[in-house]
């Protein structure tokens, strides 16, 4: 299998259920490195990220956004020191794709490829419209990614996407596409009435839920009052409760020792049992709107089965 196939191959074997905050991503990763283990392409790919287990890799996308607010040399961000030439990819790639006010489809955000705004008012597909979408979003990224792999795509490119950068979006990409609050998006009016901005209409964004709150009041079992954008709830509660079966919040001294055996479990049994709707034909380049499209509302208004 050609590496920029297996590397998407790889990453896209787990369910949408799964691809959310910091433990979804965790867990594509390691199956993913399971999925592979001891063929050619998980050596290449084992060089290409210099030793780094794609379970770790899978987070690095958002890691560097600690770097937004002082730059990447600010020591008390996170960093991989340990790995200096990937520590320079990185510096490379957040210099060339900053987190400025000001970015265009010529000098992108690295934020805006982790989504993609699709209005999902009247249930639209991706390629039907031009709201919320962009030529950096994530469905664009994917790909760039691919054709990188595959050296369509010269490593010395505008937006500093190398072939180790590249794996190190996949990783992180494929999970945050299978999450429904990742693609689609609610407008509003100044009424706060949902709009189709396709349509001619103009409005406020829900930008993913990351602008709709959602408040949790203290209780005898909870002992603190809290707020959650609906994007974050979905992306770390939902994740912890449903899909691990932990309690809302755990003492952080007992986290390891509830979410190991749990996180264990869940991995092993995805790499024992692939749900057979999971696999996506046609070229690899076409898997991140065939994504999309899967987890908007369909027309019918139902959702395809492999977004449940």
């Amino acid at each position: 299998m050609p590496l920029q196939l297996a590397v998407l191959v790889l990453f896209a074997f787990i369910s949408s259920s799964l691809a959310y905050g910091p433990l979804g991503h965790e867990i594509v990763g390691a199956i993913a490195d399971r999925k592979l283990a001891g063929t050619l392409t998980a050596e290449k790919i084992k060089t290409l990220l210099d030793g780094i287990p794609p379970e770790r890799a899978s987070l690095i996308a958002n890691d560097i956004k600690s770097w937004d607010k002082n730059g990447p040399d600010d020591r008390r961000r996170i960093h991989f020191l340990a790995h200096p030439e990937i520590e320079q990819q990185l510096h490379d790639f957040w210099k060339a794709n900053p987190p400025s006010p000001d970015a265009s489809d010529t000098t992108p955000s690295h934020h805006w490829m982790h989504y993609t705004d699709v209005p999902v008012l009247d249930a639209e597909e991706y390629g039907d419209g031009r709201t919320g979408r962009g030529n950096w979003d994530v469905v664009h990224t994917i790909p760039y990614c691919i054709g990188v792999l595959r050296g369509e795509i010269a490593e010395d490119n505008p937006r500093k996407i190398t072939r180790t950068m590249a794996v190190i979006l996949l990783a992180h990409c494929v999970g945050d596409i299978h999450q429904p609050l990742h693609v689609g998006a609610e407008y509003f009016n100044e009424a706060g009435e949902p709009i189709d901005c396709d349509r001619g209409a103009t409005g406020l964004g829900g930008e993913g839920g990351n602008s709709l709150s959602l408040g949790q009041n203290a209780t005898a079992e909870r002992t603190r009052h809290y707020y959650h954008s609906f994007h974050a709830y979905w992306g770390l509660d939902a994740v912890r409760n449903l899909t691990i079966g932990t309690p809302d919040e755990v003492p952080k001294a007992e986290r390891e020792s509830v979410y190991a055996p749990a996180k264990e479990k869940l991995i092993a049994d995805f790499v024992a049992n692939e749900p057979k709707i999971w696999r996506t034909s046609g070229d690899p380049k076409t898997w991140a709107e065939q994504w999309a499209n899967e987890i908007l509302p369909d027309r019918a208004g139902g959702t395809h089965p492999r977004a449940i």
